[in-house]
């Protein structure tokens, strides 16, 4: 039996780069920590463990990651520094090779990172806070323990720094597009129960949680664990007391169904508000991509939630500059992206990626044609989100508001169709929902200015 003793008044750093799954991921690890008397370390303070979570979605992903492991151990000197996380799965070997890391942990070992972290300050006898400046901590090479990221699901429940909670259902994904290391990294889809997921919602609702944003790898893929549907987990969450709201994050255009669509349209606690990944415009790109579903099918599904919320808000990401995009089907891609009535794009431009099957493809795209196709795409999205709010000036909406500082004169907020809103700050407010008149743009158009009537 490992003494956990070792942890007690222990102060730790956490570091999370990434997709919303990574942010409840590390917000589990900082609760779990906490339990065992490790208190977040204080602005200006040093560490004695640093988590970092990382993210490998792009080669630009890795650089940052990079950066902030060689930040955080030089801003915490003779800290136990743990690295987990999608490029600690798919690239330990240069973690390994970093100094100051004590423990690269895969995505699989992320649910028993606590233990590991107990195990590696045990046997790093030498391990002390006295012996910051002298680099890793007894002087031991860092351990990793990977695996193969394909492992039982293991479950996060975050509240971020504001009002909405994290809930994750499901991990891992069985699609392999040509581009993705994701089914590398994260391993074959596995989800929750939905028993237990709707008992964690629960102790959201018991804990004052407003709102819970469902995130996953592939959440639409809910089920293969357990015989499941995401259907049949969207109705039982509706049925949780007292969580007014819910989002969903993320969700293949194949796998929301028409039936997803008409009961969030007529359901008690699920938003107007939906992301969908495009990815490409172009249907010659999407079957480069290996992707599901074509532009048709993405295109009704627009029309579907349209017609059933005519107020949604409908987030979509695309890749630009893939391996095969060629101007043609660019600018074909881009006359799609303008057709269809969504709110706003999240573009990513492409990354080569080792392992993946669009190595094979021909034609390259230079990185000059990407940033200038990533700058078009962006500047389309933001006249689709600025077209989007302008439709609800004058009009009022129930807004969630956020904390703010005391010091603030305005704090912040989202609408039911995820307007973001600023209102006078009233801290007597936080974390209720109020209605609130919506005027015009504030400074940097950015957010709609409102006025709270009710």
């Amino acid at each position: 039996m490992i003494d956990s003793s070792i942890l007690q008044g222990k102060k730790a750093a956490y570091f999370t780069l990434g997709c919303k799954l990574n942010f409840a991921e590390t917000s589990t690890v900082a609760q779990e920590l906490t339990r065992y008397g490790v208190k977040k370390v204080a602005k200006g303070e040093v560490a004695d463990i640093v988590v970092v979570n990382t993210c490998s979605v792009t080669e630009v992903a890795d650089h940052k990651c990079r950066q902030a492991i060689h930040r955080l151990v030089k801003s915490h000197p003779g800290a136990f520094v743990v690295v987990t996380g999608c490029y600690a799965q798919l690239k330990p070997q240069e973690i390994t090779e970093t100094d100051g890391v004590d423990l690269v942990l895969g995505n699989e070992q992320k649910g028993n990172i606590i233990p590991m972290i107990l195990e590696g300050m045990t046997q790093q006898t030498g391990w002390s806070p006295s012996h910051r400046g002298e680099g890793r901590g007894g002087g031991f090479p860092p351990h990793y323990g990977g695996g193969s990221g394909r492992g039982s699901f293991s479950p996060a429940c975050s509240r971020g720094d504001r009002t909405r909670y994290f809930l994750k259902v499901q991990d891992g994904c069985n699609y392999f597009c040509t581009y993705c290391t994701i089914p590398m990294a994260r391993g074959r889809s596995r989800n929750g129960s939905i028993e237990s997921l709707v008992e964690q919602a629960r102790q959201v609702a018991q804990e004052g949680g407003r709102e819970i944003v469902i995130t996953g790898v592939n959440i639409g893929d809910f089920g293969r664990s357990t015989g499941e549907s995401f259907f049949d987990l969207v109705k039982a969450l509706d049925g949780v007391e007292n969580i007014e709201r819910y989002r969903i994050s993320s969700i293949e255009p194949n796998l929301l169904t028409d039936e997803i669509i008409e009961y969030c349209a007529q359901s008690r606690a699920f938003m107007p508000h939906f992301h969908i990944p495009l990815q490409s415009g172009c249907d010659e790109v999407l079957r480069l991509m290996h992707r599901k579903y074509d532009t048709a099918l993405f295109r009704h599904k627009i029309e579907r939630i349209h017609t059933m919320m005519p107020d949604a808000f409908i987030g979509v990401d695309v890749i630009v500059g893939t391996r095969g995009e060629t101007v043609e089907y660019f600018e074909r891609a881009y006359d799609f992206m303008q057709s269809v009535d969504v709110s706003q794009y999240h573009v990513f431009s492409y990354s080569e990626r080792a392992g993946t099957k669009a190595l094979e493809i021909p034609h390259i795209v230079t990185s000059q044609e990407k940033h200038e196709r990533s700058q078009r795409v962006l500047a389309l999205s933001a006249q689709k989100t600025h077209d989007f709010y302008q439709r609800f000036i004058g009009t009022t909406r129930p807004v969630l508001l956020e904390h703010a500082s005391s010091r603030k004169p305005f704090m912040n907020g989202f609408t039911d169709n995820y307007i973001r809103v600023e209102v006078p700050n009233r801290p007597d407010l936080d974390n209720q929902i109020v209605q609130v008149a919506l005027g015009g743009f504030n400074k940097e158009e950015d957010a709609l200015m409102g006025e709270i009537v009710a």
